[in-house]
């Protein structure tokens, strides 16, 4: 189970918002690249950045942010001798051009949301074009799949879109209940269980993520095929230690005692 934390962009600063909405957005650092370091330097194995100006705009406003935060992570790496951990973005992202010159940068993997919901055909040229790197992201309210930066709520239900863009070759999916994405009100593990049951890719569970004991009740359901965790506002808050947190979900993944007998 990976806690995967989230550094949301808005005008080059890193921010939370509740609920999608623009007009509630708090700002918690004037340096994402730094807030990378951070979150890197508390043991995060994965880092998730959304472009939300880029979400609203229909293609990248944060790309500066984005390649420092990427420049943060190989710096890092080298400094500790260690892999760099992978990258994954979403927002804003309509065309393959844009896509590959993600990936050349330096990210791991692309999350096509809106543009996935609205424009199937190019999600599947780009699972073509790049297999291995395009995660969709499905968010949802009530079982409907929601576009445009949850401005809009579409008829789709998320388990026959996500069914779908499976067959398309999407690496794996990010499901966010946007009922509860900022409100720290706890994951919808009923709806998360649901939709990985239905998928053999992995989901990642998005929304609502508060404390130690949402990470440790994904855990008791990570066997369904749910192998992460988006950490937003608990982390920035204080509400989950990230590092905490990442070591209570090795132990009861069992990834510590593995790397103990391998010792």
């Amino acid at each position: 189970m990976l806690l995967i934390p989230a550094i949301d962009l808005k005008d080059g600063h890193c921010v939370r918002l509740k609920q999608g909405d623009m007009d509630q957005a708090t700002v918690f650092s004037d340096d994402p690249a730094q807030m990378a370091r951070h979150w890197l330097a508390q043991g995060a194995r994965r880092l998730h950045l959304v472009d939300l100006n880029g979400a609203f705009a229909g293609k990248p406003k944060n790309e500066p942010a984005v390649k420092a935060i990427i420049k943060a992570v190989r710096d890092f790496a080298a400094e500790n001798d260690t892999d760099e951990v992978p990258i994954q973005l979403g927002g804003g992202i309509r065309d393959l051009d844009t896509i590959e010159r993600f990936l050349d940068d330096g990210l791991s993997y692309i999350i096509i949301g809106t543009a996935a919901v609205k424009n199937p055909g190019f999600l599947h040229d780009a699972c073509s074009a790049f297999p291995g790197q395009i995660i969709v992201g499905l968010d949802a309210k009530d079982g409907k799949v929601a576009t445009d930066g949850w401005s809009k709520l579409s008829g789709h239900e998320v388990i026959d879109l996500a069914r779908k863009f499976e067959d398309y070759g999407c690496e794996a999916i990010v499901y966010t209940d946007i009922g509860r994405d900022g409100m720290m009100a706890g994951v919808n593990i009923d709806a998360t269980v649901k939709l990985a049951r239905s998928m053999t890719i992995p989901v990642i569970a998005s929304g609502g993520l508060h404390s130690i004991k949402d990470v440790e009740a994904l855990c008791a359901v990570q066997d369904e095929g749910i192998e992460g965790v988006i950490c937003g506002r608990s982390i920035y808050e204080g509400t989950l230690n990230l590092r905490e947190g990442q070591a209570r979900a090795d132990v009861l993944s069992g990834l510590e005692e593995a790397e103990e007998d391998e010792a």
